[in-house]
């Protein structure tokens, strides 16, 4: 078992920071109650997937996709796709995030708390009434 986490941590570094990130804010979203550290936890799991295509997007050896050296064998340049899927998930992720931390503002406002459990609770008794 210690061979095989030398191996992944040798040869598999930005591949296992990426996982390690990734439970990081999975465990965030999950366990706490306050939403802004919802939203870090959310942030932290984008920036660990946008690591993870970046990686495996990535091959030793190759030149980036700009041909201005004449060579034309496409085998000499690296995929051009994870880069373009990581830059939209970026802008997609600034976003989302923008949005939740305004929705997050207005409850705030109206709750007087961050604490999602407490802000249900009200929101029920406002429904009930």
């Amino acid at each position: 078992m210690i061979d095989f986490l030398q191996t992944l941590i040798e040869y598999h570094i930005e591949e296992a920071a990426s996982m390690i990130l990734f439970g990081i804010g999975f465990s965030l979203l999950l366990l706490n109650r306050n939403l802004i550290k919802k939203i870090m936890g959310l942030n932290i799991m984008d920036t660990a997937v946008y690591l993870f295509l970046t990686a495996k997007g990535y091959v030793y050896g190759r030149m980036v996709p700009i041909m201005n050296s004449g060579i034309t064998d496409p085998n000499a340049y690296t995929n051009p796709i994870p880069d373009g899927l990581v830059l939209t998930g970026i802008v997609v992720s600034v976003s989302v995030s923008a949005i939740l931390l305004s929705l997050t503002i207005r409850l705030y406002d109206r709750y007087h708390t961050l604490d999602l459990d407490k802000i249900i609770t009200e929101w029920r008794k406002e429904e009930d009434n």
